[in-house]
């Protein structure tokens, strides 16, 4: 048994540190201890090498030397030297040749050039039997807007219809469903986007009113309209279209009826109507001689296709309901013959030029956007006339259907392409560089009976081409590559178009 004397005071102090190590790992750490330790490299050896190939032996060292006298073998210099002459004769033959004018590569399939989208329905309008009269694209290329109305209505008509837009860059897009429907008192017989600003549609009516809509005003979208008054219309409108002013960045509203007059209208957003800026008649006795026509009848000539120079904004071209196609100039000085009474400007006569008359009513005229002096009219004799403004007579004709031809426009991006839509329900797709001249593509959507009213193609998405039909759809139509982009040469060959003489 030890007592406290028996114990020294080493054994004290080794027994006190012993227990405050043991109590500081108790309260510092409740694991045990870890070891830890640091090295420079994981691998045991490294090794640096130069080349990867072995050295020569002196075997393959005396295969590679050559003698200096012996001479050096044929080699690619002595081939070029010797084809250089025969080469050079057959580039030059191949430059002067014309064997391969014309050709294109095609790397799509015919049957794909065109495919279908979307066919847009508005049943409404589809359950009274009503007809697409027209169709425009928005100025930023998503908004596609239809005007319904009747083609075929020989007398005066109240019928109400409507103008029908949709999105086609919404994610939830509903071809049975338009994002807007305007209701219309009156057929719409015509319709046109504004270039700049997207919520503006301009609208001919069968009633012979002119109207603008603003899209962005739900519950009254209408911005302007002309009403019935001595400057107005009194025959259906057969044609609107946005036309440039003097000061930049304004757009009046020109519109074309079967009465024969032209009226180039300011829109007075603030009031809420329009100002009629400037009137132009189409009397027959003031038409150029040089279309020679004998028509029996009214001495107005009844307008029923209008289009813009973009090349010449003093420029403009109608067609007629007698075949009548004529070049016209807004700074007409020219008094119309018999002007009428209680009109706030007098009218002019425009007409400058007359080109060959068709057999039947002009129902479009489009100017090429690609040569200042080529337009494109088609209408009831089937054809499609490829003229130039230069000359009477068309530089080219093209069948196009055994009956009417609605509509015809030139590729916003393709120089020697155009489309055009048939009574026949189908829309051709011509490509002036094919000698053959038939139709590459042909875009069927209207079932048997029915007719291709109107197209419009998509400045935007050159891709993208609305149809129009009497079934009531709009159909969105995707083009290949092969319809919008421009080929080798295409410029020239429509210069040469342009360049020959009508026979």
């Amino acid at each position: 048994m030890f007592t406290d004397e028996t114990l020294d005071s080493t054994s004290v102090q080794s027994l006190w540190r012993k227990t405050q190590q043991s109590e500081q790992e108790s309260r510092g750490c409740q694991t045990r201890t870890v070891h830890t330790a640091e090295t420079e490299i994981q691998t045991v050896s490294t090794t640096n090498s130069c080349t990867q190939t072995e050295s020569l032996d002196q075997g393959t060292e005396q295969h590679f030397q050559t003698d200096p006298n012996e001479p050096e073998p044929p080699g690619l210099k002595d081939f070029l030297q010797r084809v250089e002459d025969v080469v050079i004769r057959q580039l030059l033959r191949n430059a002067k040749s014309h064997a391969f004018d014309g050709f294109q590569v095609n790397w799509d399939d015919r049957s794909h050039l065109v495919s279908c989208l979307h066919y847009l329905q508005h049943h409404a309008a589809q359950e009274r039997g009503l007809h697409v009269t027209s169709v425009s694209w928005s100025c930023t290329g998503s908004v596609i807007a239809c005007a319904y109305g009747r083609i075929n209505d020989g007398s005066w008509s109240t019928e109400r219809s409507c103008v029908c837009t949709w999105n086609l860059d919404r994610q939830r897009l509903n071809p049975k469903q338009a994002d807007l429907v305007i209701d219309v008192p009156t057929a719409v017989t015509a319709l046109s986007c504004h270039p700049n600003q997207p919520a503006l549609i301009a609208g001919g009516l069968y009633s012979g009113e002119v109207v603008v809509w603003d899209t962005s005003r739900t519950q009254d979208p209408v911005l302007a309209l002309t009403g019935m008054s001595a400057d107005s219309h009194r025959e259906p409108v057969y044609q609107v279209a946005w036309v440039p002013l003097q000061k930049k960045g304004q757009f009046g509203v020109l519109s074309a009826c079967s009465g024969g007059r032209v009226l180039l209208w300011m829109v007075d957003s603030d009031q809420g109507r329009f100002v009629l800026n400037a009137a132009y008649a189409l009397v027959r006795q003031q038409v150029p001689h040089s279309s020679s026509i004998r028509v029996q009848g009214s001495s107005t000539v009844g307008v029923t296709s209008l289009a813009l120079s973009p090349w010449d904004l003093d420029t403009f071209l109608v067609g007629s309901e007698a075949g009548l196609l004529l070049r016209c100039s807004f700074s007409s000085n020219t008094l119309a013959a018999g002007a009428s009474e209680g009109q706030s400007v007098p009218l002019r006569a425009p007409a400058v030029f007359s080109f060959r008359p068709s057999s039947g009513p002009v129902h479009s005229i489009h100017c090429s956007p690609f040569h200042r002096n080529l337009f494109v009219s088609a209408g009831t004799d089937g054809l499609a006339h490829v003229h130039s403004l230069l000359q009477a007579n068309p530089l080219l004709s093209l069948r196009v259907s055994d009956s009417y031809v609605f509509q015809v426009q030139w590729s916003p991006t393709r120089p020697l392409v155009f489309a055009a839509a048939t009574g026949q329900g189908e829309v051709l797709i011509f490509d002036l560089g094919h000698r053959s001249l038939r139709p590459v593509a042909t875009i069927e959507q209207g079932g048997v009976g029915q007719a291709a009213t109107c197209l419009a193609f998509n400045c935007r998405n050159p891709n993208r081409l609305a149809v129009g039909n009497t079934n009531g759809t709009v159909g969105v139509w995707h083009l290949s590559t092969n319809l919008t982009e421009q080929s080798y040469r295409e410029s020239i060959q429509l210069e040469e178009i342009a360049n020959q003489v009508a026979e």
